[in-house]
């Protein structure tokens, strides 16, 4: 028995929990896929035929599969639960070779980012850098160095999401206003600043955040929508991770500041 969970879903990607509870140890009937993906998994084990190609995969090994491909599974060993991540060709910078793939630690870890990014339900930035890097990773691709036209394209990033643009709600229209892969962009801007573009954004907002519940904001329900986050419970998680405080200790916090003595009593942490 197959089932499929998806974690989130656009256009370029879908990230997916593939749970099977098969015990078959026969070979599938053949299937064809149309898509590039990178399959990981998380528990248990099971055979994979491509073409002429058999592979024994498991947390260490994974595969890559690529469009047009024939294959056949088996689960001698019972079931298994995987991480399916299907990428359009743009967001692979080159088609990727189909093939099983050693999943070192480095890859584990990536993997396991990306599922907690899942669950944060903030999918067009967090979830969707972290997927960049593990694919970066998966398929070998090689870090860009730095460039001096890179200073430019992280100011360029920061003015749009400092100023709302609408192409900065998500980073990967942010890469197609500046002419860049999301790639690119998420690896410069973590390079030049010293920070990942989805903790860059999440600075400006929390701040925003605190602005407004000085000024009195009493609907954190409201807020939380006015700033791009998924829901409350998202607004929270984050202005905790970067101020340590909730927002509703942050507005009791901010309610005790005099008259004229500024929000500069709300220590951010370091971003």
């Amino acid at each position: 028995m197959l089932s499929t969970t998806t974690l989130a879903a656009r256009p370029e990607f879908t990230v997916i929990t593939v749970a099977c509870g098969s015990d078959h140890t026969r070979w599938s009937e053949p299937e064809a896929r149309d898509d590039h993906r990178l399959v990981l998994v998380r528990r248990g084990r099971f055979r994979r035929r491509a073409d002429t190609n058999c592979a024994d995969l498991d947390s260490t090994v994974g595969y890559l599969g690529a469009p047009g491909e024939e294959e056949r599974f088996a689960h001698p060993a019972g079931g298994d639960v995987c991480t399916s991540v299907t990428v359009a060709p743009e967001l692979l910078e080159g088609a990727a070779n189909p093939r099983a793939l050693y999943v070192d630690a480095h890859i584990q870890l990536a993997h396991r980012r990306l599922l907690a990014a899942a669950g944060t339900g903030d999918i067009d930035y967090a979830l969707t850098e972290n997927l960049l890097r593990l694919v970066a990773l998966a398929t070998g691709r090689p870090s860009p160095r730095p460039r001096p036209a890179d200073g430019v394209l992280v100011a360029a990033a920061r003015e749009a999401i400092i100023s709302d643009a609408p192409e900065a709600a998500g980073l990967r229209s942010l890469a197609a206003l500046l002419e860049v892969s999301p790639y690119r962009l998420s690896r410069s801007f973590s390079q030049h600043m010293g920070l990942s573009l989805t903790r860059y954004r999440n600075r400006v907002r929390v701040g925003r955040a605190v602005d407004s519940l000085a000024d009195g904001e009493t609907g954190l329900a409201d807020l939380a929508v006015r700033l791009g986050f998924a829901d409350q419970a998202h607004l929270t998680r984050t202005v905790r991770d970067h101020l340590g405080h909730t927002p509703a200790a942050l507005r009791r916090l901010l309610d005790r500041i005099p008259p004229g003595a500024g929000s500069g009593e709300v220590a951010l942490r370091p971003p």
